[in-house]
């Protein structure tokens, strides 16, 4: 084989590396809450007390400008980069994609097993890898139409979800009331209240599971190794019902994408000038409607992270819109320092997602600082802003001297079973 070496850092494209750093620093803004509070507080700030003052105006705010959005705008990368590997004169071949894919599994075995971090997305990413390959030569008329029917699938799932989440937490509690004092209930009732309590536990956690989810991070190392492998587990389960098609949708996307030559930047000023201003504004309204409801009552239908039918129109349009913005910015040459700062994150993007898990470990587990829990959402932004900078610092200082991030020279290693080069960039 003639193509089995890595890109050279000439051929890389600003653009994509830019919006990728954005894109990974920004997933902090929602993980934050994951890694330093309890799970549900992630899509309610009612769990925590955020319902005022300073911590509820920074709920409204990253909810309204961040929730979904960058994990969208990442997956859609994550196709671009399926597009870049498998397509073109500098194709891999499949032995050398479904390599790279297996070790990518790897690495997030490693990041949800042992550094306990159960949101990780690297397994999501990588299963849905193993199917995009064979999709590599679609025309993006077939990729766009392809994501189409995913989301469309995922609106239905939705929009059962929020029926059922509208309706069958206030009938369980009722039964449950009666259960509790002493009444016999039906067999139909008792079913239903077994298949509510295993079917959306996850919704509306017990106190077993809310305890191990403490255990998770304020036992032993072992302790919430175990802990953490039984939220991680559950996690899987429901892969197959919604997670897998949210991150399948947002690749074909970001395949269609790339290849229509929008990621790159390719595309003129003023096309990307209309989508930043029909992005930004589509999914701010959107967002807005759905921030409104959530903070109207706090209602499990609009807060349960799986049940909100608006919410891939509107973190789609307002991923297309920062990353028009963001064309924008490198097609104008403009804040030279920001764009380096951003595109060096995102050029060592593995190295710097790991990195936000070790942090999440020493800050907010037992084993560390023990912060989980302990911080408000307000003061958990401050960590954001600590950990932003010690990545794009990171990122300047290693690129300076070394051509890949230590991680993925590993990939790079691995994938293509030599030693991969160490010179500087």
């Amino acid at each position: 084989m003639s193509n089995v070496a890595p890109v050279a850092p000439s051929e890389r494209i600003e653009t994509i590396d830019v919006v990728r750093g954005f894109a990974l620093l920004g997933i902090l803004l929602m993980n934050i809450l994951a890694f330093g509070l309890p799970f549900r507080a992630y899509s309610d700030p009612s769990v925590d007390g955020a319902t005022q003052g300073i911590d509820f105006a920074v709920f409204l705010t990253v909810d309204l400008f961040a929730e979904g959005v960058l994990r969208a705008l990442f997956s859609m990368l994550f196709g671009a980069g399926v597009v870049m590997l498998a397509c073109g004169p500098r194709a891999k071949s499949a032995a050398i994609y479904y390599r790279r894919q297996f070790l990518l599994l790897a690495f997030g075995l490693f990041d949800s097993f042992v550094l306990l971090w159960s949101g990780d997305i690297l397994v999501l990413y990588a299963l849905c890898g193993l199917v995009l390959y064979p999709l590599r030569n679609w025309r993006p008329k077939a990729l766009f139409t392809g994501a189409g029917l995913v989301f469309a699938y995922l609106l239905l799932f939705y929009l059962v979800m929020f029926t059922l989440l509208a309706t069958l937490p206030g009938e369980a509690a009722a039964i449950q009331a009666r259960v509790d004092a002493g009444e016999a209930i039906s067999a139909d009732e008792q079913a239903m209240l077994k298949t509510y309590k295993e079917d959306f536990g996850a919704f509306d956690p017990s106190p077993e599971d809310l305890a191990n989810e403490a255990l998770s991070f304020q036992g032993t190392y072992a302790q919430s190794f175990a802990a953490n492998a039984r939220i991680v587990f559950d996690l899987y389960a429901v892969y197959p019902l919604f997670l897998f098609w949210d991150a399948l949708a947002c690749m074909l996307l970001g395949m269609a994408l790339y290849k229509a030559g929008f990621l790159q930047g390719e595309r003129s000023l003023r096309f990307y000038q209309r989508m930043a201003v029909v992005g930004l504004g589509v999914g701010l309204a959107i967002n807005a409607f759905e921030v409104t409801m959530k903070a109207s009552g706090f209602a499990l239908q609009w807060t349960s992270g799986a049940s909100v039918f608006t919410s891939d129109i509107g973190r789609v349009f307002m991923a297309l819109g920062y990353a028009s913005l963001l064309a924008i910015v490198c097609q104008h040459g403009w804040l030279a320092r920001v764009r380096g700062a951003l595109a060096a994150v995102g050029r060592i993007a593995l190295t710097n997602y790991i990195l936000q898990s070790v942090m999440g470990l020493l800050i907010f587990h037992a084993i560390g600082l023990g912060l989980w829990n302990q911080l408000s959402r307000a003061q958990l932004y401050l960590v954001v802003l600590v950990e932003w900078a010690f990545a794009i610092a990171f990122s300047l200082y290693w690129l300076r001297h070394r051509r890949f991030g230590p991680l993925e020279w590993l990939w790079r290693t691995l994938t293509y079973g030599r030693v991969a080069p160490k010179p500087a960039a």
